[in-house]
């Protein structure tokens, strides 16, 4: 039967997962499904069975990351491409016969896993290449599943209109907050949709069949297309060593009726969802015509979506203090419980003596103490003075290091130094997992993107960050911190400094950027021999070498004093560093 007749009769019911059932029969976790066409096709065929036995006129074929794009990235299988899509439609093929098949195609980009950059040429070109080969295999219909950027969805269905006059299908997945993890709006995709002449559009994946039915809703109130839902079988969690889904094939039968009562015509399910959920939609709809929707216009132009508030510079009291005076710090380690008495009386000490602000590191050497975030907040408000924050990416991924931020911000804590983190490796916990979801490039480009409004995925923030972000360097380390400089960091702090000319030259490279030089106060001849030796990036000439042999217990202080005189003269400032908490000693390096 034709398929546009077909959903004029009656509810068309579709499958369910893929994944979910490959999982279950033992293909492992990270192992590339869609090859399963080539190396396995009757365990795809019997999945296909399954759910045809089950009462789905509409299979997909397991072709879902099958592009050209993803199967390069991520498997080492991009010339196989072709013929897995190719497979793909054949297997479902076979096993349908008078039911529909739909061609799977999943997104090009994966933004939650990179940053990487396609023109949109690049991307209809990929998808126009999948779609032959899903045609060329005998596909009834194309489904574009699982989107969260409308442009690209919006590519993805002209490469389809150019080569073929299929019906085809598509779906957007929308999040907690009813927005596609790119900030798509239903409304928004409805409107652009129509303007496209898109004739079948709906929501699959999500977190489940009640948010699913949510951006339904609404879509089914702007469009008159034709209308598709596919939830998950609601929020998976991990337990058992294995995932598993909440919702019940019965609640997902209850859900499938309120979706026919708000206009669907095509229902299924994706992950998490089983034979038993496509049997119990069958049985709930087999009945069901889709009720007609009440139609609201929208006026295109009204603005679905918050534009971000841009900023092309922020302002600190630290910024403006390095405008104006050589700016003195002295760097904090948290302390190892939860008493911060002596970090508190020293930065009331340091303030006496003259210190304009404090830098609190984040457990350096990956050695635990308390985080810097609670111990910069205190400092900041029991002794009001500027506090600059290390920030590392070894214990955050994407989301807690926007999320910290964002706290951050809210505790007024306004200066970061941004650092990839020293790994768990070299610290007490050798064993511990080590995030490393981006390095401190990546950072500084994450808190550019807050101070202009958006998160690192570009959606728009209400109230942007402000931000006064810094970088880590040593005196070797020219390139990389003029990449970190051109993602939008706007001081350099220096690793220890003990040559006075090689200094002054890596000043000269950045005129317009602010230079905080690192004066460590050497605690003993062992120390200065180990930094010398294995340290890498810091040399200290033989002079001060020679001195730390012969020199008394205080000689340290004395050179760390003499450096600060020289650095006065030409450098932003100095960020003190004394080892082992003997903060005490900074009395020495400032008389």
């Amino acid at each position: 039967m034709d398929f546009w007749e077909r959903i004029k009769e009656r509810v068309l019911v579709a499958d369910g997962a893929m994944g979910t059932l490959l999982y279950e029969r033992g293909v492992p976790k990270g192992h590339c499904y869609d090859e399963l066409n080539l190396s396995n096709p009757t365990l795809i065929q019997e999945i296909h069975k399954a759910y045809l036995d089950a009462g789905a006129e509409l299979i997909e074929t397991n072709t879902f990351g099958a592009n050209e794009y993803i199967l390069s990235k991520y498997y080492d299988l991009g010339e196989k491409s072709k013929e897995i899509n190719y497979r793909g439609a054949k297997i479902a093929r076979e096993v349908a016969r008078d039911k529909f098949v739909a061609g799977t195609v999943g997104p090009v980009t994966r933004p939650l896993e990179s940053r990487e950059k396609l023109q949109s040429s690049e991307i209809k070109e990929i998808f126009t290449s999948q779609i032959l080969a899903l045609l060329e295999g005998g596909v009834d219909l194309i489904i574009l599943e699982t989107m969260a950027s409308i442009d690209e969805l919006l590519l993805g269905f002209r490469a389809a209109r150019a080569v073929c006059d299929l019906p085809i299908i598509c779906q957007l997945s929308f999040a907690e907050d009813g927005r596609t993890i790119l900030g798509v709006d239903p409304v928004e995709a409805s409107i652009r949709l129509d303007k496209e002449k898109v004739q079948i559009i709906g929501a699959n994946c999500g977190i489940g069949p009640q948010s699913v039915y949510e951006s339904i809703q609404r879509m089914g109130h702007i469009t008159q297309a034709t209308l598709s839902a596919q939830p998950n079988a609601g929020r998976a969690s991990w337990t058992g060593e294995k995932f598993v889904y909440p919702a019940t094939p019965e609640y997902f039968a209850d859900y499938a009726k309120r979706y026919v009562s708000s206009g669907v015509s095509i229902i299924g399910g994706c992950c998490g969802t089983t034979p038993a959920y496509i049997s119990a939609i069958k049985n709930a709809v087999e009945s069901l015509t889709p009720k007609p929707r009440k139609i609201v216009q929208i006026n295109v132009g009204a603005g679905l979506k918050p534009t971000p508030t841009g900023r092309d510079e922020v302002t600190s009291p630290l910024q403006q203090m390095l405008k104006e005076k050589f700016v003195l710090s002295l760097e904090l380690e948290p302390p190892k419980s939860t008493n911060v008495e002596k970090e508190l009386l020293t930065a009331e000490s340091f303030k006496n003596l003259g210190g304009d602000c404090v830098n609190i590191s984040d457990n350096p050497m990956a050695r635990l103490r308390m985080s810097p975030i609670p111990l910069a907040h205190i400092i900041q408000d029991k002794v009001d003075i500027e506090v600059i924050l290390h920030f590392t990416c070894r214990d955050r991924n994407l989301l807690a290091i926007q999320s910290d931020l964002i706290g951050m911000h809210a505790l007024g804590i306004q200066n970061i130094l941004a650092l990839t983190g020293d790994p768990p490796s070299v610290g007490d916990y050798p064993f511990a997992t080590a995030v490393f979801e981006i390095n401190s490039e990546g950072l500084v480009e994450i808190i550019n993107s807050l101070n202009n409004g958006t998160d690192w995925l570009g959606n728009p923030i209400p109230n942007p960050t402000s931000f006064f972000v810094g970088v880590a360097s040593g005196l070797d380390g020219l390139s990389r911190t003029k990449k970190k400089i051109a993602k939008g960091a706007r001081f350099i702090q220096t690793q220890p400094i003990f040559d006075i000319e090689n200094f002054r030259k890596f000043v000269s490279e950045f005129p317009d950027i602010p230079v905080i030089a690192g004066i460590l106060v050497l605690g003993s001849l062992r120390q200065a021999e180990f930094i010398q030796n294995e340290v890498p990036g810091i040399t200290i000439p033989d002079p001060i070498m020679e001195r730390m042999k012969k020199g008394a217990t205080d000689e340290g202080a004395i050179i760390a004093r003499e450096l600060l005189g020289e650095l006065r003269k030409f450098s932003d400032g100095a960020c003190i560093m004394i080892p082992g908490g003997k903060y005490e000693l900074i009395k020495d390096v400032l008389k």
